[in-house]
């Protein structure tokens, strides 16, 4: 059983429609992020009923984040644009929690710049295999989430005495789980690049052509320079 999984989405069906329930769900988690960030960012983050509320908001996004690939998926209603947009809304509302939360000095600049580094290299790795297929999200990523969500949503909290203290633990598991996640879909990513049907065939290709297909001359040297 590999874990490179061809992509559902690579050729969504014809009969998808822009205006439906995954889109939708997508387009409320965009619209969340500057509601939260208003909330979060509310009197320099010392009015507590605005972080409560700012939590609230977050989590009813990540909800939004849960189900609408979900259901995309299982309904057929894969689009284009939802492939372009889920991840985006989900860098926006995690970088904006992140930076909003350093801006109020509540958590340290390392750890977002570490989070957010790893988040938009896998989004960048994404497109580099995408000719090759769709890498099948690890058990280590999809826990990574989970607790990268809830280590953001108790220092959005506005905590104090042991609960404050046990959050940098929860921090603390996100950023470990967050680098070695990464770590393990650059090394996939690799792989898949080297070992897909689309590089296997390439690979066919070549040997098929001989090892004088380059030549030896000027015809060599222009197609490196190309």
């Amino acid at each position: 059983m590999t874990d490179v999984a061809p992509d559902p989405a690579a050729t969504p069906p014809q009969s998808a429609k822009l205006v439906n329930l995954p889109n939708a769900l997508t387009l409320l988690r965009l619209a969340f992020v500057p509601v939260f960030a208003v909330l979060l960012l509310q009197d320099d983050g010392l009015d507590d009923a605005g972080r409560y509320w700012a939590t609230l908001v977050f989590g009813l996004a990540i909800i939004t984040d849960r189900y609408d690939g979900q259901i995309a998926r299982r309904t057929g209603q894969v689009t284009e644009f939802g492939k372009l947009a889920d991840p985006i809304a989900d860098k926006a509302l995690t970088g904006t929690a992140l930076i909003g939360l350093s801006v109020l000095a509540f958590l340290p600049w390392w750890v977002t710049v570490v989070i957010l580094v790893r988040e938009v290299g896998v989004t960048l790795l994404r497109f580099w295999v995408i000719r090759h297929g769709v890498i099948a999200a690890s058990r280590g990523g999809k826990v990574k989430t989970v607790v990268q969500a809830l280590a953001i949503a108790l220092y959005i909290l506005p905590l104090s005495g042991l609960m404050a203290s046990a959050r940098w633990w929860v921090m603390a598991a996100a950023v470990l789980l967050t680098v070695l996640s990464g770590l393990d879909y650059v090394y996939r990513a690799v792989t898949l690049r080297q070992t897909s049907a689309r590089a296997m065939r390439a690979a066919t290709a070549r040997r098929a052509a001989g090892p004088g297909t380059g030549g030896t001359g000027a015809g060599t040297r222009t197609d490196t320079a190309a």
